[in-house]
């Protein structure tokens, strides 16, 4: 790896946004190709994140610390990926279900996700059925949070209305929040559920085949 990937690298690692922005500038500058940024310099970072929190090394604010590094560095380098007609991984639309105003999980895993290449379409909290209806056409993948036991029956609702407007088999549709199971995932019809942002990613990859 060249040395001013490692250091976007490490920064992104370190969670340290002001030298990330710096080194991804300068590696543009120094005609570095862009996808080579992302993919050795951001999404390996981010990789390397994830299986740190999952061996237990870091926890919830050090994934978002890195991952807020990592977003100042693709702020700076999306341009430069569509002028170079570099596709992302898959386009995923994110959002909390309705009734429930909790975005702090969904934050992470839209970054995470972002992380590895994804292109995110973030729909917020409170999110009515129809407008993830509505995404259904524009994206790969459809992840649903809820963090109370009382919206998770919104999930169900949600699935159920891709079904109805005949859009379920166009999208993957994957589940998360604390209350959240695997059983009840399938229980409702959803493709998988993911106890955490860093398997939030692993599966997105699994399901879109990336």
């Amino acid at each position: 790896m060249e040395p001013i990937l490692q250091e976007i690298y490490n920064g992104i690692l370190n969670g340290e946004s002001k030298t990330v922005e710096a080194k991804v500038l300068a590696a543009l500058e120094s005609k570095v190709n862009p996808k080579e940024i992302l993919d050795e310099g951001m999404v390996s970072a981010m990789a390397e994140v994830g299986r740190l929190f999952e061996i237990g090394e870091y926890y919830v604010p050090e994934m978002l610390i890195s991952a807020r590094a990592m977003q100042t560095g693709m702020a700076i380098l999306k341009p430069q990926l569509k002028d170079a007609n570099i596709a992302a991984a898959g386009r995923v639309a994110v959002g909390t279900v309705k009734g429930d105003l909790h975005d702090i999980g969904k934050n992470l895993v839209a970054m995470m996700l972002e992380g590895a290449g994804f292109e995110i379409l973030d729909l917020g909290t409170d999110v009515d059925p129809g407008k993830f209806v509505d995404a259904a056409d524009r994206v790969d993948m459809i992840a649903l949070s809820a963090l109370l036991t009382t919206t998770m029956p919104n999930m169900k609702v949600t699935i159920d209305a891709l079904k109805s407007a005949g859009k379920r088999d166009k999208v993957k549709v994957i589940i998360g929040g604390a209350p959240v199971t695997e059983d009840y995932a399938h229980l409702i019809g959803a493709d998988g559920s993911a106890q955490d942002a860093s398997r939030a990613v692993t599966m997105a990859k699994a399901l879109l085949g990336k």
